[in-house]
């Protein structure tokens, strides 16, 4: 076992729960981070942002559960196959995490749209690529078309035996199609196809509207108490 430098931010409003407060534990930026040594931590709770890794130190509340999905037991329900094939025309393809005007734009569309009020609606060039990637992990921007026209990118971490859907983001004129769940359900699908076992999506909080939607994709784990335990629906 390697020892692996923490370090705390200070405590601030929870951006998912209004009445609380959060606090993170970060890896120290001195320690270096592989994709082999995150695919290890993120068994044991972590998430990343940007080159930054982390996970929740908050002293009065662990409503924030890391959530995987054994991609093999997955059992799509009857709404999510319908979003399978309504999207059956889309055309993909997987590229590197590196800058493209055309995914910055998009990026750029979608948070006006659904996050006017956030931080990130008026996020640079620097500072977005900056979020969705690093430069010790093997992450994927993973482009969704329609007839030429880039629809939806999701933006994947490819690990030792696993995909982490970082973040999902379309154009809102495709809203009925649903792409942020046909991203996950893309995702799951790719990760068999890889001969992967899980998928993790995140951290589910149950009484957050943004979050709790990971219920949705069963069997669904989450790490409560160190241990990975079913969270059922």
């Amino acid at each position: 076992m390697i020892s692996i430098p923490l370090y705390l931010d200070t405590e601030h409003d929870c951006s998912y729960l209004t009445e609380h407060k959060s606090q993170f534990a970060y890896i120290h930026p001195e320690f270096q981070l592989t994709t082999k040594t995150y695919s290890q931590l993120i068994e044991q709770g972590f998430r990343r942002s940007g080159s930054h890794v982390y996970q929740p130190y908050c002293k009065n509340c662990q409503k924030c559960v890391p959530a995987r999905l054994a991609v093999n037991d997955f059992q799509a329900s009857r709404q999510q196959r319908r979003t399978n094939k309504k999207n059956t025309d889309l055309h993909v393809i997987i590229k590197p995490a590196q800058f493209e005007q055309a995914h910055f734009e998009l990026y750029q569309t979608y948070q006006r749209n659904r996050h006017a009020s956030g931080a990130m609606a008026d996020t640079n060039a620097k500072d977005y690529i900056s979020f969705l990637s690093s430069d010790w992990c093997n992450t994927l921007f993973v482009e969704f078309s329609c007839s030429g026209e880039l629809v939806g990118i999701a933006v994947v971490d490819l690990l030792d035996n696993a995909l982490s859907a970082v973040y999902t983001f379309f154009d809102p004129k495709f809203s009925q199609r649903s792409l942020g769940v046909y991203a996950v359900l893309w995702q799951i699908e790719h990760a068999k196809t890889l001969g992967l076992e899980w998928l993790y999506l995140g951290y589910w909080i149950a009484d957050c509207q943004k979050m709790s939607y990971k219920i949705n994709y069963q069997p669904l784990q989450g790490l409560i108490d160190h241990q990975w335990q079913m969270i059922k629906k």
